[in-house]
């Protein structure tokens, strides 16, 4: 007979609770409220030691995160896009924690805090909230009759192909940072199954850090996408 081999196990949580008959992943909670802790201390951090002279370190961060953005928005919507430049920076640094969470040794137990965004949940609801919130500005820039007007450019034949394009928006957003970030996790579960005990940590530490570039370029692409979309949605005929 020939010994069974390791296996890898794909969604098992090492926590989970039931509610109203849904499943509930506590790590998955437990990682989101953890990287949502990091993001808020770290402003509250900023706030309280920001300075007009020489900036700390700290504040050197959040200035350059800030600037990059505001040239984003400007290059992308104008300067009536720096309102979206808080909600650009504070999804690119919640899902920048999110995604370098991945860095968390592993070794042969479950995670106790997995990446979030290796969950298909987070990055589902992120699409979401970024989608709705880029109909209600579209339908604030257009009003509603130029909100409905643009899904028969630039013809009405384009109906369809334009409520599909809509549709696609949310599921692609939701796929292409899952996709990347579970991919990376599925990695170095691989290397946890496959490889002996004593040679885990080298694996990891071999792979991780092109995780962290991984995580960071996935963070980048979403709060970009983000800012596309709401330029998109809140551009006029006349511009």
């Amino acid at each position: 007979m020939i010994a069974a081999g390791p296996t890898i196990q794909i969604g098992d949580h090492a926590a989970t609770a039931q509610l109203f008959g849904m499943t509930i992943s506590l790590d998955i909670v437990w990682s989101t409220l953890f990287a949502a802790a990091v993001v808020l201390v770290t402003g509250f951090m900023m706030r309280s030691r920001v300075t007009s002279g020489v900036p700390g370190k700290l504040q050197l961060f959040w200035e350059t995160l800030v600037e990059q953005v505001c040239e984003l928005t400007d290059s992308a919507i104008g300067p009536k896009g720096r309102k979206y430049v808080p909600l650009a920076v504070t999804i690119f640094f919640f899902l920048l924690v999110c995604n370098w969470m991945e860095i968390i040794p592993s070794g042969h137990n479950p995670e106790r805090l997995p990446p979030p965004t290796a969950d298909i949940n987070l990055p589902l609801a992120m699409a979401l909230t970024v989608i709705v919130l880029v109909h209600v500005e579209s339908v604030r820039a257009r009003g509603a009759k130029g909100y409905f007007k643009h899904y028969l450019q630039p013809n009405p034949i384009f109906l369809p192909i334009n409520v599909i394009e809509e549709l696609t928006k949310p599921i692609t957003l939701t796929f292409r940072l899952f996709g990347n970030i579970f991919a990376s996790v599925l990695m170095v579960a691989v290397m946890v199954a496959l490889l002996p005990v004593y040679l885990v940590p080298f694996g990891e530490l071999i792979w991780k850090p092109f995780a962290l570039f991984i995580g960071a370029i996935q963070a980048f692409i979403f709060a970009l996408l983000t800012i596309v979309y709401l330029s998109i949605g809140t551009s006029v005929e006349e511009h």
